[in-house]
């Protein structure tokens, strides 16, 4: 089966359709969370998520915000703005689409989560050490993460008391070690000074974990963005990808 593994959606639609146009042929796609925060799209990301077949959808940080599940004062004022106007914009029904969101799936051979799987809404993976930590936290061969907006791979060799890390190119394929933590960085807003949407195919049968990038027409969101009001540092970054 090819899954498709996306993330950090950010209420970005042009992006995310730029993604679902090339990726046609997978046979389910897993969400790791945050469909709102940042973009000008909260509820037309919102369904578009909810209407995809096979589908597996995390609860991110920013999901949980918009929901009160998080105080939003544990975010940047920018964000926070960001949050409250997300808030005010989301229709009953996409906030009852996030609210009955899990925050980690767990399958026979991967875990699922958006932060990570010791704190699966908030925890961020950022280096070796950290990674090291959290693969004490899951028992699957493989754990897939989002919440950097950067993609990543971590992997524990056998016998290896520290993790090492694969920052990948694009279209580049990996046959998957035993021991894997695996980003596929962001959809809606990439933070590896790449601005093309960021995605990863996974082939279970192959074993095969493959990164992609995809261009996105990042003028107009922009445009949506100040229509919006929304922060102008977060219309800024889409264009430098940071």
């Amino acid at each position: 089966m090819r899954v498709l593994v996306i993330s950090d959606i950010h209420a970005n639609l042009t992006a995310l359709e730029a993604v679902l146009n090339e990726t046609q042929d997978v046979e389910a796609v897993w969400c790791l969370g945050d469909l709102v925060g940042y973009g000008p799209d909260p509820n037309e990301c919102v369904s578009r998520i909810a209407g995809l077949p096979n589908l597996v959808c995390l609860l991110g940080n920013h999901d949980a915000a918009v929901l009160g599940q998080i105080d939003d004062d544990t975010f940047n004022p920018d964000a926070r703005l960001a949050i409250q106007w997300t808030h005010d914009a989301l229709r009953p029904d996409s906030l009852g689409f996030l609210g009955g969101l899990p925050d980690k799936s767990i399958f026979d051979h991967v875990t699922l989560a958006h932060g990570s799987p010791r704190q699966p809404t908030w925890e961020y993976i950022l280096d070796t050490r950290t990674a090291t930590v959290n693969f004490e936290h899951f028992q699957s061969p493989y754990c897939l993460v989002g919440h950097t907006h950067l993609p990543v791979l971590y992997y524990l060799p056998d016998e290896s008391r520290m993790a090492r890390l694969i920052v990948p190119e694009p279209l580049m394929q990996l046959i998957l070690a035993p021991r894997a933590i695996l980003n596929p960085g962001s959809v809606g807003q990439p933070r590896d000074r790449d601005p093309r949407a960021s995605y990863a195919i996974y082939d279970i049968e192959q074993n095969l974990w493959e990164y992609r990038r995809v261009q996105y027409d990042i003028a107009s969101v922009q445009k949506r963005m100040e229509a919006a009001g929304l922060p102008e540092r977060h219309i800024l970054r889409l264009s430098a990808g940071w």
